[in-house]
């Protein structure tokens, strides 16, 4: 499959670099040109290229950016493509949402609104890039952990869960984008590796309240 991800940052080069050690084709892309990026090339084995390229290039668009800018996504270009909406909501460096802040909407509902032809799954927030490879086990194993997702389209959603198989993840669908919250930044299970049953549990008795402070 071709990954086209936006952002090269923490996030989009430990995808990357798993995507491709799992067989995919990867352009990493970045706001400051692909000039920029030509160490990653042999770091990691993917290609590099504009925004547009990587869009261009990719069957499945991971967006790695901070949540400020996703305004800034050409939505046109990524009508009709599966995007992959990694980002998550830090006020520290996003600013105060207040839509957020008040839990009357989430991160994905967001850059849906704004992607409003895209085929949009959150995933891929909610585990610390140090645990992509760390944590990651072969199907079967009494030690794998599993990964939550959200999201609209039934196909795109099962495309994702396919990518945590191969990465070394179960899957727990947490239901549509406005589920989403469930496992965004400070709420118990952001960033809490857990087995899949457990995580479904935890994922369901999560609530509002359920906030771990700012």
């Amino acid at each position: 499959m071709k990954i086209g991800i936006i952002g090269a940052g923490y996030v989009g080069r430990a995808v990357g670099k798993k995507a491709v050690e799992t067989g995919h084709d990867v352009m990493l892309s970045n706001s400051r040109g692909p000039q920029t990026l030509m160490s990653t090339i042999g770091a990691i084995g993917c290609k590099v290229g504009t925004m547009d390229e990587a869009i261009a290039f990719g069957d499945v668009i991971v967006i790695a950016i901070p949540l400020l800018a996703y305004e800034a996504l050409p939505a046109e270009s990524l009508a009709g493509k599966i995007v992959i909406d990694a980002a998550n909501y830090y006020f520290e460096r996003d600013g105060h949402i207040e839509a957020l802040d008040k839990g009357e909407t989430t991160t994905s509902e967001m850059m849906a609104a704004h992607l409003k032809e895209a085929r949009l799954v959150k995933a891929f927030n909610s585990i610390r890039m140090i645990d992509l490879d760390d944590a990651a086990r072969p199907k079967g194993s009494p030690e794998r952990v599993a990964l939550p997702l959200a999201g609209e389209d039934a196909d795109a959603k099962a495309v994702v869960s396919d990518l945590y198989d191969q990465f070394g993840y179960d899957t727990v669908d947490a239901g549509p984008l406005s589920e989403g919250w469930r496992f965004e930044r400070n709420r118990p299970t952001y960033c809490v590796l857990m087995p899949k049953e457990k995580l479904a549990e935890a994922l369901a008795a999560t609530t509002r309240s359920s906030w771990q402070g700012q």
